[in-house]
């Protein structure tokens, strides 16, 4: 059962092998589902939340750095599993986008996925939630 769209609650969750691990407090519980080049690829579901919002609870030492295209959006991943489970958007520099399929427990049901369509993202990057 879906919770609240508008309800506040606390998650926890990180990469397959444990390494990095973080808290996110969730106010929307909308996510974008994105369909451009990288997002199709690695299965990303878009939560993105102010930083103030987001804590790295481990894993730091660990995290490496992707980037393409403009430059601007740091593509975060676990150096020894490989799973991107947050990162800092192009479309929101100031914020995380935490991918949803990373939280822990079976929690997906809790958000409104929304089809989001970034392989055309200059025409659609208003329409970005947050």
């Amino acid at each position: 059962m879906m919770t609240n769209i508008n309800q506040t609650a606390t998650y926890e969750g990180g990469c397959h092998c444990g390494a990095v691990r973080f808290r996110v407090v969730v106010d929307n519980h909308k996510v974008d589902d994105c369909n451009c080049s990288i997002c199709s690829k690695k299965g990303f579901l878009h939560l993105i939340v102010p930083q103030d919002k987001f804590t790295l609870l481990q894993g730091e030492d660990v995290l490496t750095n992707y980037q393409f295209n403009t430059g601007v959006a740091q593509h975060k991943f676990c150096r020894i599993c490989g799973i991107h489970a947050f990162y800092i958007p192009r479309s929101h520099p100031d914020c995380i986008d935490v991918n949803v399929r990373c939280l822990d427990g079976d929690v997906i049901d809790n958000f409104e996925i929304v089809p989001f369509d970034g392989a055309n993202w200059e025409d659609n990057i208003h329409k970005l939630i947050n």
